[in-house]
């Protein structure tokens, strides 16, 4: 579990940025954490990574405070993958980027490649194995930093903005995988994004920040009702969730709004 307890946050002669937030995220959760830019979501994820540390208040993860603890102490809990791909790449092909956190962990050979393939092949990264990281495209870029974090095996995985890059294919396959490790190994998920209809699709819950405030925590099928004005936050409605509102259809997905309409078109007869 992780647990943000009466949370502030500045950075250095700086104005606030978190302002006396409180939240857990259970494991296995599915979580969407919203906001505008600059409202406070990555800052709030770098200090559930210990990256940062709040000014007052307290960040626990499975009960301990880490208020003296580094990243690397948290690296088989918690698994981050940076908005910017290219902040976290060091080695000089994809193989090693994937398998550098391994090594640290002084596994054998054959355990540290069985696990970067599984990795690799999980991310659509298998072809690019030997492939200097800093060649491959903005969205590959993006992939490897989340094959690098599966390969760990974290119990919790916090994504920034994953799907920036990605076209509609590669969008889908990424999340429906990690849908299927939260649901059928229960790693936890928190993805920060501006993508709504996403957040909508593959998240249970929804943290929204503004201005340093959490100003809603619940059920993200709630937040996206499609009535709800999300203007004041910086949100919109996803446009699915608008268009099934007029009609009575709560559909995650085109064809099965289309599927609802022609049902009601039906029984209208």
């Amino acid at each position: 579990m992780i647990e943000a307890q009466e949370v502030n946050f500045a950075y250095r002669r700086g104005e606030p940025v978190l302002h006396d937030i409180s939240c857990s995220i259970a494991d296995g959760e599915s979580l969407a954490l919203l906001g505008h830019n600059g409202s406070g979501k990555t800052t709030l994820t770098r200090l559930f990574m210990a990256l940062d540390h709040p000014r007052s208040g307290q960040v626990l993860i499975d009960g301990n405070n880490i208020e003296k603890c580094e990243p690397a102490d948290l690296a088989d809990k918690i698994g981050y993958v940076f908005q910017n791909p290219d902040l976290q790449i060091l080695e000089d092909t994809v193989f090693d980027e994937v398998a550098y956190g391994l090594k640290n962990k002084e596994l054998s050979e054959e355990n540290i490649k069985h696990q970067v393939e599984l990795a690799l092949e999980a991310m659509g990264l298998s072809e690019f194995a030997d492939i200097y990281p800093r060649s491959l495209s903005f969205g590959q870029k993006r992939r490897l930093g989340v094959a690098a974090a599966l390969a760990l095996n974290p119990r919790n995985l916090i994504l920034d903005e994953i799907t920036n890059g990605q076209d509609e294919q590669e969008k889908e396959m990424m999340m429906n995988y990690l849908k299927k490790l939260n649901t059928e190994k229960h790693i936890t998920i928190i993805l920060i994004t501006h993508d709504m209809e996403i957040a909508r699709k593959y998240t249970k819950r929804s943290l929204v920040l503004f201005d340093g405030d959490l100003v809603f925590d619940g059920a993200t099928e709630k937040l996206f009702d499609g009535i709800k004005d999300l203007a004041p936050w910086g949100l919109t409605q996803p446009p699915l969730a608008k268009l099934g509102a007029v009609f009575g259809i709560n559909a995650l997905e085109t064809a099965a709004f289309c599927n609802g309409l022609e049902l009601k078109g039906a029984e209208a007869k």
